[in-house]
């Protein structure tokens, strides 16, 4: 017997918000109830596309529907207290990276999601594409042997950002939350938490005054991992061409990982692997929706694949990267883990 579709919603119709309307509609496992953006006629247009009622009131929408889930692509600072509403509702909730501004703010929403026994869920579709998941299957593997530096690159490129974007108060970060916030989670997915965190943050901002009350637009962080492992982010919003890759280092070989490309090397720079994937957005989504599902639905067989508690590793590792930004002094994510811990 079939089981009946989740009745769903989604917050914010920008680029992420109206890939999340395409997943779920090409998908066998959600209903779309609802749909909510400030922009009036592109709410109503998306719901006239899906079928669906439209909203230009986050709130209204969260109160007026009986949702299952509800996806959420809206900026945090737009709609963090109808989020709040929702899980209060029961409503299972699915947040696009980066899933808060801060970590105070995402450790908030797993412990009201915990205490209502509902799923808090963070979009990381990179877990899904090609390349990172040749790279999963390579280390678990074994292969290469020990692994002891790791290089994280991110250009944005000419990618064109909403002005709220560059407010702290309103986005929480720059480059490195709002960009390279898939990146640290393969880092940690993949090799743990770091133990140490260092890092330094700047602007383009010609005024230094001024550069005091915008995000970060240039940000290099190094990383101890253990004794024998570092890593190294560096993030640009102000360079190109577009870019976004890990190089890892082993003993023996040399991997460069993006959505497209697995390729192994040797010390001397000879390939001695390459594998090649289609880049789509649209396909991972997909399987992170079905995953997503699958765990409500189903949730003894099927374990969740990136839980808000899970999450709070990543945004521990975030939060170092501010923190150290602002004390010039190496920082320490588990000091933020626990802070949380002892909250719960």
């Amino acid at each position: 017997m079939k089981k009946s579709k989740l009745k769903t919603a989604v917050l914010g119709l920008n680029n992420g918000g109206e890939l999340l309307l395409e997943a779920v509609h090409q998908g066998d496992y959600f209903q779309i109830e609802a749909v909510a953006d400030k922009d009036t006629e592109l709410a109503k247009r998306a719901a006239a596309q899906y079928g669906c009622l439209a909203y230009d009131d986050y709130r209204q929408l969260v109160m007026q529907n009986q949702l299952d889930c509800l996806l959420v692509a809206a900026g945090m600072y737009s709609c963090d207290e109808h989020i709040k509403t929702a899980i209060r509702r029961k409503i299972n909730i699915l947040k696009l990276a980066p899933p808060a501004r801060d970590f105070e703010e995402i450790a908030t929403f797993v412990r009201l999601a915990e205490g209502e026994n509902i799923k808090f869920a963070i979009a990381n579709p990179r877990r899904f594409a090609g390349g990172f998941l040749a790279l999963r299957d390579f280390l678990q593997e074994g292969g290469g042997g020990q692994v002891f530096l790791i290089t994280a690159i991110c250009n944005v490129g000419n990618q064109v950002h909403p002005v709220w974007q560059t407010d702290p108060k309103l986005a929480g970060g720059g480059v490195v939350l709002s960009n390279c916030y898939d990146l640290v989670d393969q880092m940690v997915w993949n090799f743990a938490m770091p133990q140490k965190v260092y890092s330094l943050n700047s602007n383009q901002a010609v005024d230094r005054q001024q550069r005091l009350y915008l995000t970060e637009d240039t940000s290099v962080t190094a990383m101890k991992f253990s004794d024998t492992l570092f890593a190294n982010l560096i993030a640009s919003k102000t360079i190109g061409p577009k870019e976004k890759l890990l190089k890892i280092y082993t003993r023996d070989k040399i991997l460069t990982v993006s959505e497209e490309r697995f390729v192994v090397s040797n010390h001397l720079g000879l390939i001695e692997e390459e594998l090649k994937y289609e880049a789509d957005e649209l396909c991972c989504m997909m399987k992170l929706l079905e995953n997503f599902a699958l765990s409500i639905t189903l949730p003894d067989s099927n374990k969740l694949c990136s839980s808000g508690r899970e999450n709070l590793q990543n945004m521990a590792v975030i939060e170092s990267v501010y923190l150290s930004g602002r004390t010039g002094f190496p920082e320490e994510p588990a000091n933020i883990l626990q802070m949380s811990a002892e909250h719960t």
